[in-house]
């Protein structure tokens, strides 16, 4: 059961809003220390959404969740224009401080730059299919993707949060379509990739071991195949779980990402109750692999 708190509770679990973690489009967010003794980290909404439609999302959305790659909703807050949500306390930040080398930020191994990614895809795949309704998250990045002491990673922020019946068959993939054609100046990069992979070149330069060469190649692959242009070609989560813990002799090169989407308008509407009848079924498709629902 979620905990509702008075704004003045909220005032003194985070000591007069005295810590700031962060900050982003809806809102900032706060260290406090609840009565128990639990650290938590405290939301509270910008005041101008005043309709309140985020905040509601989030608690409909994360108060229905528990699993161990999904942030943990524990409380909220309303009063008038107020609103807060209190959630557990995620002591290594976001990933986004790890993607890069930064001076003062400890490099993540191969190894666990591989249980985050797989700790990631169960957790929207869990979003996808685990839940009494189908979630699509909208704005998964490295930024919404927190880590704990043990750096096991946890899907956070769902403020663009959209649900669906689980009998709801069919869903518009407009919006993921246009993302593609956003960023499409950033298909340099995955199609040099590509290139590199296909040939049997090695991506990184560092001096790694067999099994950890192993390890990124599979990585990358599963990576081209969730940004595939066409949406009959991107994988649903549970086969992006499935191929990460594969070996990686079974997986295969998916096509080679373009520039241009090569797509008809039929791609964006997909039958989600016969996903099978579009191409072969261990590559059941959707709108990206933050997009889709799957099998």
């Amino acid at each position: 059961m979620l905990i509702r708190y008075s704004y003045s509770e909220i005032k003194k679990i985070t000591h007069g809003f005295n810590d700031k973690l962060g900050e982003g489009g809806y809102g900032s967010v706060y260290k406090g220390k609840l009565r128990s003794g639990r650290f938590a980290a405290v939301k509270i909404l910008r005041k101008e959404k005043g309709n309140g439609q985020e905040f509601i999302n989030e608690v409909a959305t994360i108060g229905r969740i528990h699993h161990c790659n999904v942030v943990q909703l524990i409380g909220f807050t309303v009063k008038g224009s107020k609103r807060a949500l209190i959630y557990e306390f995620m002591p290594n930040g976001s990933l986004e401080r790890y993607i890069f080398s930064r001076q003062g930020t400890i490099p993540l191994s191969n190894q666990k730059i591989y249980e985050i990614s797989l700790g990631v895809a169960r957790g929207i795949e869990y979003l996808h299919q685990g839940c009494d309704m189908q979630i699509l998250h909208f704005d998964i990045k490295p930024h919404n993707i927190l880590l704990d002491e043990n750096f096991t990673p946890k899907v956070s922020d769902f403020g663009l949060a959209k649900l669906y019946p689980t009998n709801n068959s069919i869903v518009s993939l407009t919006m993921a379509s246009h993302l593609d054609k956003n960023h499409s100046s950033q298909m340099y990069f995955p199609s040099w990739i590509y290139d590199q992979v296909n040939e049997g070149k090695d991506i990184l330069e560092d001096q790694v071991t067999e099994q950890e060469k192993n390890t990124i190649k599979k990585m990358t692959i599963v990576a081209l195949w969730c940004i595939q242009l066409k949406p009959i070609d991107r994988p649903s989560m549970h086969r992006v779980v499935q191929m990460l813990e594969a070996d990686i002799e079974s997986l295969q090169m998916p096509p080679k990402p373009f520039l241009v989407p090569q797509q008809t308008s039929n791609d964006d509407r997909i039958n989600m109750a016969n996903p099978t009848s579009l191409r072969d079924p261990s590559n059941v498709c959707s709108v990206d692999s933050s997009y889709q629902f799957g099998r």
